[in-house]
């Protein structure tokens, strides 16, 4: 009679297997394989750097591998339309930054919907931009480099991560808030546009802060003014901009991190949840500190909401700015 139950009993369970959705079956055992994180940008910009320090954690967490991969181009706009279009299972996902929330703005067309295409995951972190310049350069401040452009227009030349960028739009705003003329060269990613000043191609470089906080603190660079409302902690000879005399040039770079729109809500609900467990955590904190973030640790509804209020916010900006992009 017990032999009898036991195998009622075992195909009651496999009917049971059976009638479960193959769908519900995978989501209740993801992740099953590795996670891809798309950073649209080069190797060694703000984006790509908090990507590298959550995969670790994020691998432990999950139980699964995370990749990261680079996927610059066309100011991110390649590698977020990229994963828009990708299969809506929580294997791929977007880490960006506020390029996601300015291009919508800045170019006549865009490939993507910021309100459509992603499902918010988490408000990871933010970071002030820093204007440096090479130490070679003969400046040494920001009314130096001012006092130069006005001097010699044109012939100044600074890097950003990008057109569009939140550091490129801090500058074209001083710009005109200064009345001078620099030339911008865009470079795919923090990384190689800290390399050009680094190398003497550009006097001066408009940069997200964990791409050259440890060069500003050696030395290596001059950092002339911080883009934030306030000083930056460990570099807090730095002057603001609002202290320089251009109150509304405030700009940070925001890190989001997002999946395709019809991803199941329970995968998008378990991505954010790890991830704010891990930003939440002393240790991740004070890492995120030191190399130059400030962790925001916010969830799906944080992250909509910046999304909803940054979205119009840079479309004015461009405007002012008179940044238009094909």
């Amino acid at each position: 009679m017990i032999r009898a139950f036991r195998t009622c009993a075992f195909c009651l369970a496999v009917v049971i297997a059976g009638a479960s959705p193959p769908a519900a079956l995978a989501q209740n055992a993801y992740p099953a394989k590795p996670i891809r994180i798309v950073v649209p940008f080069g190797p060694g910009g703000s984006g790509d750097v908090i990507a590298r320090i959550l995969a670790i954690p994020l691998q432990q967490a999950l139980g699964q591998g995370i990749i990261v991969e680079n996927r610059g181009g066309a100011g991110g706009n390649i590698g977020t339309v990229a994963v828009a279009r990708a299969e809506a299972d929580g294997y791929t996902l977007l880490l960006t930054t506020s390029a996601f929330v300015a291009n919508p703005g800045l170019y006549r067309s865009i490939a993507y919907d910021p309100f459509r295409d992603f499902a918010p995951v988490a408000d990871l972190a933010v970071s002030p931009n820093v204007l440096v310049a090479n130490p070679r350069s003969g400046i040494h401040s920001l009314a130096e480099l001012i006092a130069m452009a006005r001097a010699h227009p044109d012939q100044l030349n600074y890097s950003s991560g990008g057109i569009g960028t939140t550091a490129n739009l801090a500058v074209e705003m001083l710009k005109v808030r200064a009345g001078i003329s620099l030339t911008h060269i865009s470079y795919p990613g923090g990384g190689p546009a800290t390399q050009a000043v680094l190398a003497g191609t550009v006097q001066v470089a408009a940069l997200s802060m964990p791409n050259v906080h440890e060069l500003a603190r050696a030395g290596t660079v001059r950092p002339l003014a911080i883009t934030g409302a306030t000083r930056w902690g460990d570099l807090a000879e730095v002057p603001t901009l609002i202290e320089a005399g251009f109150p509304d040039v405030i700009s940070e770079t925001a890190h989001l991190l997002l999946a395709p729109a019809a991803t199941p809500p329970d995968i998008v609900a378990r991505l954010a949840r790890e991830t704010i467990a891990i930003l939440e955590r002393r240790d991740m904190r004070e890492k995120l500190t030191r190399v130059g973030f400030s962790t925001v640790a916010g969830g799906p509804d944080a992250l909509k909401a910046r999304i909803a209020r940054e979205v119009p916010y840079y479309k004015a900006l461009a405007v002012q700015a008179n940044i238009h992009l094909d």
